[in-house]
């Protein structure tokens, strides 16, 4: 099975993208927190995994026009998408969790959502593990947030007093694309494993070109379809925008630097080439990256896509660049594969426009 693997940096320089509400005990009462993780060596910022998907999905809605997405429904103080993965690309790629409600109340709800056109009946649980997965953004050093007070005065009497923390930090995260799942959902009647009920089976039976797996208790949708849904998530990812307090920061989260390949198996082979140096600042090692190319050359499919937007340590890039050269002078005869360099956008589009070159990456 083949997987895209891959890691991306967001240079924050002055940002609160993810917050965790007020802070109890500060001098005032609304000091809103950033989510940190606390160690020995100090204070890392991130930004959960949940968080990074939603702005993915916000992006595919707005930016992506054949994106399809799931409506969402509510019952108290539950809420799900419509858990059919045939019909929506975000059920598909992002996964579910849907059970029948139980209360009186939950019954009520799920008639009149049923009675909707977009809603598709459930009568059993559903889950669909998500084939793309994201890691939590963590900052590559330790930094003390800043802490900034303000005061809102535009009105008569005492002016309301406020306080927010922010940092300057580049956030590292690592993504991974289950392409083998992408398109293919289970019957299984196991914990976890049942994507489809009867009703859904039913639905992906209709589908033109469906191919059943009946030793997985599977089926799979016409390869052209699940391509389609793929080109149109790394289509998202080079466009990617979202983040908390834009309108006081304004950080451009799409990727500053993103390393990503095509691989057999799940494992994550470039998490340790890019890392901090001693001052703390990003830079890609080179010998770890060298080493895993070679290590795994037989598990690589495709190019090594490299983007890199230029003015983004500039310096680094240039001993980057020297050493692709001289990489690639040498792939093809030791059997390695070649690393392409351009912007993250350029890069995204690239791997969009060679998954109509090579369908067998979804086999």
């Amino acid at each position: 099975m083949a997987f895209v693997t891959g890691l991306l940096l967001i240079d924050a320089p002055a940002s609160a993208l993810n917050n965790l509400g007020s802070i109890p005990g500060e001098r005032e009462e609304n000091t809103v927190g950033v989510k940190m993780i606390t160690t020995k060596t100090g204070n890392f910022p991130y930004v959960s995994a949940q968080a990074f998907r939603y702005w993915l999905r916000t992006t595919l809605e707005q930016r992506v026009p054949e994106w399809r997405a799931s409506p969402i429904f509510r019952e108290e103080k539950i809420a799900y998408t419509d858990a059919n993965p045939i019909r929506y690309w975000d059920d598909d790629l992002f996964g579910y969790m849907r059970a029948p409600g139980k209360a009186d109340t939950a019954r009520k709800s799920r008639e009149q959502i049923s009675s909707l056109e977009d809603a598709t009946p459930v009568k059993e649980t559903v889950t669909r593990a998500s084939p793309f997965r994201v890691s939590t953004l963590v900052s590559i050093a330790p930094v003390n947030p800043t802490s900034d007070f303000g005061v809102m005065s535009r009105h008569e009497g005492h002016p309301v007093p406020h306080e927010h923390q922010f940092y300057r930090a580049t956030l590292k995260g690592l993504f991974s694309l289950d392409l083998w799942a992408c398109g293919t959902f289970s019957y299984r009647n196991r914990t976890g494993f049942r994507n489809l009920d009867d009703e859904r089976v039913r639905l992906v039976a209709d589908v033109p070109g469906v191919e059943h797996l009946k030793d997985e208790q599977s089926y799979r949708l016409p390869k052209d379809q699940r391509i389609a849904r793929v080109k149109a998530l790394f289509s998202g990812l080079a466009q990617l925008e979202g983040g908390a307090k834009q309108t006081l920061h304004y950080t451009d989260v799409s990727p500053a630097l993103v390393i990503f390949a095509v691989t057999d198996g799940g494992n994550h082979i470039f998490h340790h080439t890019v890392g901090a140096n001693r001052s703390g600042l990003p830079e890609i090692k080179i010998d770890a990256l060298r080493e895993a190319l070679r290590v795994f050359a037989d598990s690589i499919r495709s190019p090594v896509y490299v983007g890199w937007v230029r003015g983004y340590l500039d310096e680094a890039r240039a001993g980057f660049e020297q050493f692709v050269a001289e990489h690639n002078a040498v792939a093809a005869k030791e059997g390695l594969p070649v690393i392409t360099v351009s912007h993250p956008r350029e890069a995204f589009m690239a791997f969009v426009a060679a998954c109509d070159e090579h369908p067998e990456w979804l086999d």
